[in-house]
Order: structure tokens, then sequence, then C-alpha cells
């Protein structure tokens, strides 16, 4: 049966996999936070870029759900620390590697 710690985790995972596929895939940069059309240089760069690593979260959202639905307890909680390490890297990521897509003028 699935908890409602889990049906919430596939239910971000959705979530921030939709943004990750209109941002991709349909070019969405506007989605992007922080996004100014004035100082980028390759939208569709910064789109792919920024896309791709928020179809990254959603699948660690996943990865996340599936380990609490079938792990014991507490290899369930040490997943939590590996999930904090992935977002925040992740998001590191996508902080410096946007700049490449931006003018610095």
């Amino acid at each position: 049966m699935v908890d409602g710690t889990v049906a919430s985790l596939l239910l971000a995972a959705g979530f921030v996999g939709a943004f990750g596929v209109l941002i991709k895939y349909f070019g969405m940069g506007q989605l992007i936070a922080g996004y100014d059309p004035d100082r980028v240089t390759d939208e569709e760069g910064l789109a792919r870029f920024i896309g791709t690593n928020t179809l990254y979260v959603a699948a660690l959202l996943v990865l996340v759900a599936a380990v609490k639905y079938t792990a014991a307890f507490a290899a369930a909680e040490l997943v939590w620390a590996g999930f904090l390490f992935g977002v925040f890297g992740l998001t590191a990521r996508m902080i410096v590697g946007a700049r490449r897509y931006e003018d610095t003028k």
C-alpha cells in the first residue's frame, strides 16, 4: 500500500517533471527562476540545460519514492540524506552552468 509520503513524492515528481518537459522540449525559458531574456545569449541551450537538470530532480524524487516504498525504516531515512545532497548538487550545477548561456557585460 502506498502511504502519504510516497504519494506526495510521486506527485512532486510529476509536477517537477512537467516543468522540466516544458522548459526542455517546449523552450519555455520564462519558467526558469531569474530568467532575463536580455542577458541570455543562447536561449535553446539554456532551456536544454536547465530542463535536463530539472528532469534529473524529478527522477531523484521517483527514486526516493521507490526506496521509501520498498526499504526498511533505516534505509529510507538514509535516502533522505542522499536526496538532499543530490538536490543541492543539481541546484548548484544549474546556477553555475547557466552562466555560460548569459552575456556577462
